[in-house]
């Protein structure tokens, strides 16, 4: 569906004579040098999206992505128009999962078309923050893609303060002096990291273009602006792969501390054997049915032999208490 559409002349949006869906009309517009339009659509169908390629002279390749989905990120170019993937993230904290969806736009000399899947990144707060910007704006369909690029990577940015915080949680746990089994949750944060940086990585190339000038149809004067979000793309892959590596030394020392912890419970365990074996041994001797055995017929042979497997006990848990095993 239409999520919002405009046309924009000399940094402003004015108001147009036609529907919302009036595609070839709202072009037709576009009178003036400067001029531009931009049509915000969430989820389109393929018949809808068929519409708006016939109005704005999309290449069917890219509509064809568009209506699939699920592309890697990358930067384009078809005839007169430029074609950009982003890969939108957004973090749901309650099952430490990353949520993806998707932008692809559409870039022309006097139009932007942004297609969205998923719910995150929503782009209104992009589009009222250009509006507001009358200086900005004035870069024409590049101040849109600028406005759109730096709204996914801030979200990048806040998805990558939220691991942050998980994987400090699980780097506690580890490290705590109680009990955790924390394997489940690195594991589950490891694929995370790897969601995020399956949307960061290809990204990094097209930003470069960008804050370069290199790339034709993008006004080489908003390059400063694609070089300030190719900086927060940096400080985003930076986050991931410290993320990356302290949760693999997380999970070593959490296997490490597993170790050591069966290697006690065994000390313990053997101590607590120790402890039973002796005074079994001393009953199992005692218990036997010889004639000729040493104390047999004396009085005090009962009490010596149960104060024997008593005294015996106490020197062995005395040992074994100081040595730590118990």
């Amino acid at each position: 569906m239409i999520v919002d559409s405009a046309l924009y002349r000399h940094g402003s949006r004015v108001p147009v004579d036609c529907g919302p869906q009036d595609y070839s009309l709202l072009r037709r517009e576009v009178r003036d040098e400067g001029d531009f339009v931009w049509l915000g659509l969430h989820q389109p169908d393929a018949e809808e999206l068929a519409r708006v390629a016939e109005a704005f002279d999309l290449h069917p390749l890219a509509v064809e992505d568009a209506v699939k989905a699920h592309q890697r990120p990358k930067l384009e170019r078809y005839a007169d128009s430029l074609f950009l993937v982003l890969k939108t993230l957004w973090y749901v904290d309650e099952d430490d999962a990353v949520e993806t969806g998707e932008i692809n736009m559409f870039v022309g000399r006097d139009f932007v078309v942004t297609v969205r899947h998923g719910e995150g990144s929503e782009l209104q707060s992009a589009r009222q923050f250009l509006e507001s910007q009358q200086a900005v704006l004035d870069h024409g369909p590049s101040a849109v893609v600028y406005a759109v690029c730096d709204t996914v990577v801030d979200a990048y940015r806040d998805v990558a303060d939220e691991l942050q915080q998980d994987v400090d949680e699980v780097e506690d746990s580890v490290f705590s002096p109680t009990r955790s089994d924390d394997s489940v949750r690195i594991y589950v944060l490891k694929r995370e990291i790897a969601e995020v940086r399956r949307a960061v990585q290809p990204l990094r190339d097209p930003m470069r273009r960008l804050a370069a000038g290199e790339v034709d149809g993008i006004d080489a004067g908003a390059a400063p602006f694609f070089r300030d979000v190719l900086d927060h793309l940096g400080q985003v892959g930076e986050v991931v792969d410290n993320l990356e590596t302290l949760l693999s030394s997380a999970f070593d020392a959490h296997l490490a501390r597993i170790s050591v912890q069966q290697n006690d419970d065994m000390r313990k365990i053997s101590a607590g054997a120790a402890l039973v074996v002796v005074p079994t041994l001393i009953a199992g001797i005692y218990g036997m049915n010889f004639d000729h055995m040493p104390e047999l017929h004396w009085t005090f042979g009962y009490v010596f032999a149960l104060a024997l497997m008593f005294g015996s006990s106490a020197v062995l848990w005395v040992f074994f208490k100081r040595s730590g095993w118990l």
